[in-house]
């Protein structure tokens, strides 16, 4: 099977979003420097016993180009973050300079999802689990 094995986030101000996902998430990041070309390699940690996936790891690259504007729809694909308390992250969230994209939702037998926008505009998905 195809899996996806690596995500990435652009940014025009690489450091405020570096810190937005530290601050919520506890992400380890790490600055290549300018030697390759500013990229900023993310370590999301290990998989956890008893989850129901297995996470991927990724990078916060340098935006090429313009950022998302208001109002156009999604044309990237999503990355969710498995989260313990969504309610405690949506605070996190909004405390670090993100914002709502899409309520919060109950998907049955899937668990609690919404959608926020870091400070560039990048669109993310946090799920909490259903209890199994």
């Amino acid at each position: 099977m195809n899996r996806v094995v690596h995500f990435e986030i652009h940014a025009k101000d690489l450091d405020k979003t570096q810190k937005f996902y530290q601050d919520v998430f506890g992400w380890e990041i790490i600055d290549h420097g300018q030697q390759m070309g500013n990229y900023r390699s993310i370590i999301t940690g290990k998989d956890q016993p008893g989850s129901r996936w297995t996470g991927i790891n990724g990078g916060i690259t340098p935006r090429r180009g313009e950022g998302p504007k208001g109002g156009e729809p999604v044309n990237a694909y999503v990355c969710t973050i498995e989260v313990e308390d969504i309610d405690k992250t949506l605070e996190k969230i909004e405390k670090a300079g993100g914002t709502v994209a899409v309520d919060k939702m109950d998907l049955p037998g899937v668990g609690l999802l919404a959608y926020r926008k870091d400070p560039e505009g990048n669109i993310f998905g946090v799920l909490q689990p259903a209890k199994q």
